[in-house]
């Protein structure tokens, strides 16, 4: 495990070079989508509470679609333990309230409950079913960590503190479909019954984020084929793939942390299973 701990340091010092940002305002990039008074952002504009009861929650929504980048969110989740609501951060190619049995594209992060689950998905111009979980090694709701996207024409990578646990690779010439449509953000908190079942008497459960800001190429029309240019520096060879020292890392933190995977089952198992992890 000491060897796991530095070696982990190591690796995010290096990555974080890459990546670091300054946190952003919420109004530049984000707008209210609905919870009404169970939304909330501060005068700063850099901290945004989204409120659940029994009556409903809340949610916002990036301001344009987008076709690339690097996309990432500071979260923490409800502080009250329970099971039932979900706490979300994802990419969304379906229009506002389109049914989400519809086929679309969709990359996910969704924590189930407040017990420290996150659960990862992706729409494949379908209804998702590729859901990876993972039991974290901190507890989400103490403090504030992020939560990362990758997506370019290579890959769609998910990282949580930088430390890569997901990629989806783009497998097209071998016939699996691969998200081709501009994308929007967005970021909720609602409860569902496949969840769990909710403690009402510890509600109101709130959730938390902050820095906003992110790098993605702006989607001109109905595709992305503007935003696969490599002056974007997410499009560079770099980021085509995880170099051996990422894969390594993913690895591990796969095999001591990831409680579900649908691609562990013959019956859930999908094509694209024997080439994402390799």
């Amino acid at each position: 495990m000491s060897f796991l701990i530095i070696f982990t340091i190591i690796f995010l010092c290096a990555f974080s070079t890459q990546t670091k940002v300054v946190a952003g305002n919420f109004d530049t990039y984000y707008s209210y989508l609905w919870g009404g008074n169970h939304f909330s952002v501060n005068p700063q504009g850099n901290h945004v509470n989204l409120l659940l009861d029994r009556s409903y929650g809340a949610g916002f929504e990036s301001k344009l679609q987008y076709g690339s980048g690097l996309f990432h969110i500071r979260m923490k989740i409800p502080e009250r333990k329970t099971g039932g609501i979900v706490t979300t951060f994802y990419l969304n190619a379906a229009p506002d309230n389109q049914d989400p049995s519809v086929n679309h594209y969709e990359f996910d992060y969704e924590f189930l409950g407040t017990n420290g689950t996150v659960q990862t998905n992706v729409y494949d111009n379908n209804g998702g079913h590729r859901e990876q979980s993972f039991n974290l090694w901190f507890d989400p709701s103490k403090d504030f960590h992020t939560y990362e996207i990758l997506w370019n024409s290579h890959q769609i990578q998910f990282r949580i503190d930088n430390i890569p646990i997901r990629v989806f690779k783009n497998n097209t010439a071998r016939g699996i479909d691969y998200p081709s449509k501009p994308m929007h953000i967005e970021g909720s908190i609602w409860n569902a019954d496949w969840a769990g079942v909710v403690d009402w008497s510890q509600s109101p459960f709130i959730a938390q984020y902050e820095d906003f800001d992110f790098h993605a190429c702006p989607a001109q029309g109905p595709n992305v084929a503007g935003c696969t240019s490599n002056r974007y520096f997410w499009n560079k060879p770099g980021f085509w793939e995880l170099n051996a020292a990422e894969k390594r890392l993913m690895a591990t933190y796969r095999k001591q942390y990831m409680s579900y995977d649908y691609c562990s089952s013959p019956s859930t198992r999908l094509p694209e299973c024997l080439l994402n992890n390799n």
